[in-house]
C-alpha cells in the first residue's frame, strides 16, 4: 500500500551507515525536475574556454593602459625620456629649443610630417641646420611610439650617452694648463640640475674637472647638460665606482682634499697656502652632506657662514660659493 512505512524495505535497519529514514522524501521527484538550459562554456568558471576568455580580457585591458591616449591631456608630460641603451629623448618644442641653444650634443632631430610651424619650430630648424644635425620626418603615430606617448608637440631630439673622462686624466688636464689642479668631487649629489649647476660653476672659476659617483648619484643626462649652459662641453666629468678610493689616490698625488660641511671652518679664513696648491673640493649630497668615510678622508672641512642657522644652500649654490672663495684665495697669492 502506498505510503505504508511498515512495508518491507521502507525503513533501514538500526545501525546502518546512513541511519534510519522513512520513504524517499520526494528526492526522486526533485531529481526529475528540469534544471534549465546548460550554461555556455565561457560562463563556467573552471571550463578551459572560460579561462581563455579571462586571459584575453586581461591582455586587452593591459594593452589599453599601455597605449597612448588620443587626447594630449592624457599624455605624459615628461620632457626627457631615458631609454635602456642610455640614449635620451628630449621632447617638446620648448625643451628641444633650450637644448639646442645650450648646445646639447644631439644626434638626430625628429620632426612630425606636415607640422604647423611657429617661431620655436623655425628656430629649432635653423639651429639644427647650423649644427649639421640630421633631421628625420616622422608621422604622428611614429612620434607617439618613439616618445612612448609623451606630449612631443611634433618635435623630439635624440641625445647619446655622455662620454665620461677617466679620473686619472683630470690631473693631466691641469698639468697641460700649467696650473695647480682644481677638481670638484661630488659625494652623492642626486639632482641632475645641481650637477649641471656645479659643472657651470666649475667652468666659471677655472676647475679642471668634476668627479662623480657611478651609483646612487646623478649622471650627465640631458637635464644636467642643459643646466650647465654649455659648460659641460668645456669641463670634463669623470665617473668612478668608489669615490673615497679615488680621493685617497688624488691625495697621494699631492692634492689637498677640502670637504664642504656645515660644521667646518669658515671659508672667510681659508688659508691661501692651501688654495695655492692642487685642491680637490668635495661637495656632499643635498640632504645628508658628506658621508662618514669621505669626511674622514678630507684633510680639512670648511663651511659657508650664513646669517641664520635655519637657512641652507643647495649643492649647486654651495659649490659656486666655495669655488669662488678658492679662486679669490688663489688670486691673492698671485698679487
Amino acid at each position: 500500500m502506498a505510503g505504508n512505512s511498515q512495508r518491507k524495505g521502507a525503513m533501514r535497519k538500526t545501525g546502518t551507515k546512513k541511519g534510519q529514514t522513512v520513504g524517499s522524501g520526494g528526492q526522486r521527484r526533485q531529481g526529475l525536475e528540469p534544471k534549465g538550459p546548460t550554461p555556455k562554456a565561457t560562463e563556467r568558471t573552471k571550463h578551459p574556454a572560460a579561462k581563455r576568455a579571462r586571459a584575453t580580457a586581461k591582455k586587452a585591458e593591459a594593452a589599453t593602459k599601455a597605449a597612448p591616449a588620443s587626447g594630449s591631456a592624457a599624455r605624459k608630460p615628461t620632457t626627457v625620456r631615458p631609454r635602456k641603451d642610455g640614449v635620451e629623448m628630449i621632447i617638446g618644442r620648448n625643451a628641444v629649443l633650450e637644448a639646442l641653444r645650450e648646445r646639447v650634443p644631439g644626434t638626430s632631430l625628429h620632426i612630425q610630417t606636415f607640422l604647423e610651424s611657429d617661431d620655436r619650430v623655425r628656430e629649432i630648424l635653423t639651429l639644427a641646420a647650423q649644427r649639421g644635425l640630421p633631421m628625420k620626418e616622422a608621422s604622428r603615430v611614429q612620434l607617439d611610439k618613439l616618445t612612448e606617448g609623451a606630449i612631443h608637440q611634433g618635435v623630439a631630439l635624440t641625445v647619446p650617452p655622455y662620454n665620461y673622462a677617466d679620473a686619472e686624466d683630470l690631473l693631466e688636464f691641469a698639468s697641460d694648463a700649467a696650473e695647480p689642479a682644481l677638481i670638484v668631487a661630488l659625494d652623492g649629489v642626486t639632482d641632475p640640475r645641481n650637477l649641471g649647476a656645479i659643472v657651470r660653476s666649475a667652468a666659471a672659476f677655472g676647475a679642471h674637472g668634476v668627479l662623480i659617483q657611478e651609483r646612487r648619484a646623478a649622471g650627465m643626462t640631458a637635464a644636467a647638460w642643459k643646466t650647465s649652459a654649455g659648460a659641460a662641453a668645456r669641463v670634463p666629468v669623470a665617473q668612478v665606482t668608489n669615490l673615497n678610493r679615488s680621493l685617497q689616490a688624488l691625495a697621494k698625488e699631492g692634492c689637498m682634499v677640502i670637504g664642504l660641511a656645515a660644521g667646518g671652518d669658515s671659508l672667510d679664513v681659508l688659508d691661501a697656502e692651501l688654495a695655492r696648491g692642487p685642491v680637490v673640493l668635495v661637495i656632499g649630497s643635498e640632504g645628508a652632506g658628506l658621508s662618514r668615510l669621505v669626511a674622514q678622508t678630507c684633510d680639512v672641512t670648511v663651511g659657508i657662514p650664513m646669517m641664520s642657522t635655519t637657512e641652507s644652500l643647495n649643492a649647486g649654490v654651495a659649490a659656486g660659493v666655495a669655488l669662488y672663495a678658492i679662486s679669490a684665495a688663489r688670486r691673492q697669492t698671485r698679487l
